[in-house]
């Protein structure tokens, strides 16, 4: 008899235990539902403050418009190979509002841990930590497409220019893979700083370097070596190149090197692997960090 009972205990506790694909499938909807809620949060953020997706907008308006403007009158050839000098300046610009944008995905965070409202959340029962993360880069790679978006409709339509649908998704990806590599590191930034005061003056200090050592304001040609070398090693570069002979070369081969640095000769292809490279580095170093900082 006592073997029956132990049978029959074995037995029920067999047929109660959930299954494997059972509790994934849990875990999963439960992480989903975090991120939704975790986006919907900022978004809501963003809907009583729309005046940072609005500067988003119109900074790299008045950058396009004052320096376009301002060489309008140069020689063609000058800075360029048979374009103005606005033809030029128009894909860097779209980067840079793309970076602008990333850079600032980790202040909302880091407005959360001085309300205390992040603590708060990580003594909260998340499935997963990653969930901050993730809700963070969906929230300002959606944001930044937007931004960008405008962008590059409003350049479109002052050169009464067109772009074809594998241009379009080309551009959109490399300007994704910008967005989500700066982001990760500006949310490392936000869990690593004191304070909004340091995270500002970090982003500060970051924004003109990176723009003025890319090929955003000036070919590779007019630069010293020195600075050469600091614009082969800035992604920006690669992407804007990319861009630039995506923007005004409709039938343009993946394949043909267009993007000639210090080190590298790449074509678009090269670079979107390239950039892909950062972008999983970044998460993975950044993903690291955080959890070393959290615990």
């Amino acid at each position: 008899m006592l073997n029956n009972l132990k049978n029959n205990t074995k037995y029920n506790i067999t047929t109660i235990k959930p299954k494997n694909s059972i509790a994934s499938k849990t875990h999963i909807k439960a992480i989903n539902q975090e991120i939704f809620c975790l986006v919907k949060r900022y978004y809501i953020q963003i809907k009583r403050r729309p005046s940072s997706l609005f500067s988003g907008i119109i900074q790299p308006l008045l950058w396009l418009i004052l320096f376009g403007a301002l060489f309008q009158n140069a020689p063609v050839n000058l800075l360029t190979q048979n374009k103005t000098y606005y033809q030029f300046l128009s894909p860097g610009i779209i980067v840079f509002s793309s970076f602008t944008g990333a850079i600032n995905s980790g202040l909302p965070l880091i407005f959360d841990r001085e309300f205390g409202f992040l603590n708060r959340l990580l003594v909260a029962p998340l499935k997963s930590r990653d969930s901050l993360i993730l809700s963070s880069v969906i929230f300002i790679a959606t944001i930044t497409t937007l931004q960008t978006s405008f962008i590059i409709a409003s350049s479109l339509l002052i050169e009464s220019k067109n772009l074809n649908f594998q241009q379009a998704i080309t551009i959109f990806i490399i300007l994704l893979l910008i967005t989500l590599s700066i982001s990760s590191i500006s949310i490392c930034l936000a869990f690593i700083l004191p304070g909004h005061i340091e995270f500002l003056a970090v982003m500060l200090i970051a924004n003109l370097p990176t723009l003025f050592s890319s090929t955003a304001l000036a070919p590779l040609s007019f630069m010293p070596y020195w600075l050469q070398v600091i614009a082969s090693i800035n992604p920006l570069t690669y992407a804007i190149e990319s861009i630039r002979f995506l923007y005004y070369i409709p039938d343009i081969d993946y394949k043909n090197h267009i993007i000639k640095t210090v080190w590298f000769n790449f074509n678009i292809q090269d670079t979107i692997w390239f950039l892909i490279l950062i972008t999983i580095t970044c998460f993975y170093l950044v993903k690291n960090i955080i959890l070393y900082k959290c615990d």
